[in-house]
């Protein structure tokens, strides 16, 4: 270890639209959601992650919630900027006594050129000397241990927050490639219209994604199906609190439209793999990764359309943040790393 080294710090980041993730030294430092409360009156930044989310939806006049980053790349900049710093802050590390800090950041892979400059932009600001970007299914596929640079063709299906990324991986590169902004947020969104539809009931994004973390389903039956989840909302017949019991079924119902687009997708990709790809597909199966694929028989849905097998992640939500992290020991050896100069 160098002189030079003592100096440099390495890190990580998965900036997603619903959790940022932040590797350090092999170890998830930071695992906190992609929020962050500010201060109307001040402009400052009060709370990041967790704190902010606890204030999510529960704020007076004087403060606000901001989600910095919508459909996996960043609408707020400047909200963005505080959130990578808070995050970078919490870590504990005194920046000043680092004078090089190098950074892998993960990004969707249908972005377009100037949402990549945003991303650069933020990092200058947080102080980085050297900073990667990584499309998220190579991150993907990096961290659930395949391997890229073989001849061997890999699809991956990331169900993150607020894309759905569906790319075949061969020799390091991006093959064919389908970015849908249809996710874990989407079928937030499709449970809050239906218990409005179906119930009358008005419940918040939070109580939404409870539901759907309980009871959340992509098939209509199940063979371990979780129990009825209570759910408090306010009535709007009568405007006064009330609680219903919804169970996975119904569940499994509201989000039919978003998963049958994320299986369409799926097809379109397999539609355009070049043939020997799709052979080594045939035989490797599909992989999905990110929060999305932690929905119960999401798997086997898309099995029965593909009529191939589906391999779930061993963690899926830290799969991308663990590739990132791969990627940062090897931002020499991987040629399909983005820096600045390239774009």
């Amino acid at each position: 270890m160098g002189l030079f080294d003592m100096f440099t710090q390495e890190i990580a980041i998965d900036l997603g639209t619903a959790n940022t993730l932040i590797i350090q030294d092999d170890k998830i430092v930071i695992d906190e959601p992609s929020i962050v409360a500010i201060d109307r009156r001040t402009g400052l930044t009060i709370a990041v992650g967790k704190k902010a989310m606890q204030m999510h939806e529960k704020t007076h006049e004087n403060i606000k919630t901001v989600r910095p980053l919508k459909d996996g790349v960043i609408a707020d900049f400047q909200a963005a900027e505080s959130m990578i710093e808070g995050l970078i802050d919490m870590m504990g590390v005194r920046r000043k006594f680092f004078g090089h800090m190098k950074m892998v950041i993960c990004i969707p892979s249908g972005i377009t050129e100037v949402e990549k400059r945003a991303v650069f932009d933020s990092a200058e600001h947080v102080d980085a000397k050297e900073t990667y970007l990584i499309h998220e299914p190579m991150a993907a596929a990096l961290g659930i241990g395949l391997d890229v640079e073989e001849p061997v063709g890999n699809m991956i299906i990331d169900i993150g927050g607020g894309t759905t990324e569906i790319a075949v991986i061969a020799l390091s590169g991006i093959v064919c490639d389908q970015s849908i902004r249809i996710a874990g947020d989407e079928f937030t969104y499709d449970i809050m219209n239906y218990m409005k539809r179906q119930h009358n009931i008005l419940i918040g994004e939070r109580s939404a994604e409870q539901i759907k973390i309980h009871v959340g389903s992509a098939l209509q039956e199940l063979e371990e199906p979780p129990e009825d989840f209570p759910v408090n909302g306010r009535d709007l017949m009568t405007g006064i609190p009330k609680q219903i019991t919804v169970s996975y079924s119904e569940i499994s119902h509201a989000l039919d439209k978003s998963i049958s687009k994320i299986e369409d997708a799926v097809l379109k990709a397999l539609e355009n793999t070049p043939p020997e790809l799709a052979a080594d597909i045939y035989k490797t199966g599909l992989y999905l990764t990110g929060g999305g694929a932690l929905l119960r028989g999401l798997d086997k849905r898309i099995a029965q359309k593909t009529k191939l097998p589906v391999h779930v992640a061993d963690d899926p939500l830290r799969a991308v943040v663990r590739g990132t992290g791969i990627a940062l020991k090897n931002t020499d050896k991987f040629t399909f790393l983005i820096d600045r100069k390239s774009v």
